[in-house]
């Protein structure tokens, strides 16, 4: 219990949230809104699983809002070219994938500070998409949106896709060599080496998967619309790392469960709604979001001094 007390204190904040607005607020809970929102929350949720990782291995990655509109732009463009999904789906993730090995190469490769080489790939990426664009719309063929299926058959299949991706990697996080490499490496890289673990692999690996995760929740996001915009994914870089570390995930690397992570997400989710039924001025959300923000990172750090001590 002791050992998971950030992530069930996740789950209970979550809990009272939603049981204050089924007392304050009923009409929260219909059920067309909650699909919306559960949809429109799904390729945040994979974006953020990347980062999940990347934080584990004690780095960061603010570039993966430009991977995200660079994947969903150019899959937009297959999309016009009457390419087949089945094709445009596995282009952009592998589009992704790419974008991600160029940050892994610079960090694991030439051990740059990961901070100061996904500021530059962010605004390298985002500046390029917005001059090859000049800002110009991709407008989506009919038979792309929802994946060809209706609405309600679109949304339940973004939702399963992405809760399946979710599950299957947080067995894996507990269950797959690899992904405990992640941990190790993010826990203590030097001791990882002499155990025979190579970190700068890990590491780049760690943005490879990112980048191949972005690339698929840029579909499960394009699907939702009938156009693309190049301005797509601003700002998720935030919402993702804010969901990874009031989640539970330690800043400093090494420590932390998805669970967690998949709480925060939703947590985070519900208090833009919530604002609304609650009748509360809307510029509220930043300010909350933050405030709970704080808090996860001030007990991440009592966590660790206390650790030491």
């Amino acid at each position: 219990m002791k050992r998971h007390f950030r992530e069930l204190s996740i789950f209970a904040a979550l809990g009272a949230l939603l049981l204050a607005l089924a007392i304050a607020a009923p009409g929260f809970y219909q059920l067309q809104p909650i699909i919306s929102l559960l949809t429109r929350e799904a390729p945040s949720l994979v974006v953020a699983l990347g980062v999940a990782f990347i934080i584990i291995s004690r780095q960061i990655d603010i570039s993966v809002g430009s991977q995200f509109a660079i994947c969903s732009v150019c899959a937009g463009i297959l999309a016009t070219k009457q390419w087949p999904i089945a094709l445009i789906i596995p282009a952009s993730v592998l589009s992704g994938a790419l974008l991600g090995s160029i940050n892994g190469l610079l960090i694991a490769g030439l051990k740059l500070p990961s901070i100061v080489v996904t500021l530059a790939t962010m605004v390298t990426w985002r500046e390029g998409l917005r001059w090859q664009r000049e800002g110009q719309f991709v407008n989506l063929p009919d038979s792309f949106q929802w994946f060809g299926l209706s609405q309600s058959a679109g949304q339940l299949t973004i939702m399963i896709s992405a809760f399946a991706l979710f599950l299957l990697t947080a067995l894996a996080s507990k269950r797959l060599a690899a992904a405990r490499y992640v941990y190790a490496v993010g826990s203590n890289s030097e001791a990882a080496r002499l155990a025979g673990i190579r970190p700068g692999i890990i590491t780049f690996l760690a943005f490879v998967f990112t980048g191949a995760l972005c690339g698929l929740s840029a579909i499960l996001n394009i699907v939702q619309s009938p156009q693309v915009d190049p301005k797509s994914g601003t700002g998720l870089e935030l919402k993702a790392i804010a969901a990874v570390v009031v989640g539970g995930i330690a800043i400093s690397g090494g420590r932390g469960n998805l669970w967690g992570m998949f709480a925060g997400l939703l947590l985070l989710a519900c208090i833009s709604p919530a604002l609304v039924h609650l009748h509360i001025e809307p510029y509220w959300e930043r300010a909350i979001q933050g405030a709970i923000i704080l808090v996860a990172v001030m007990a991440d750090g009592f966590h660790t001094r206390k650790a030491r001590d």
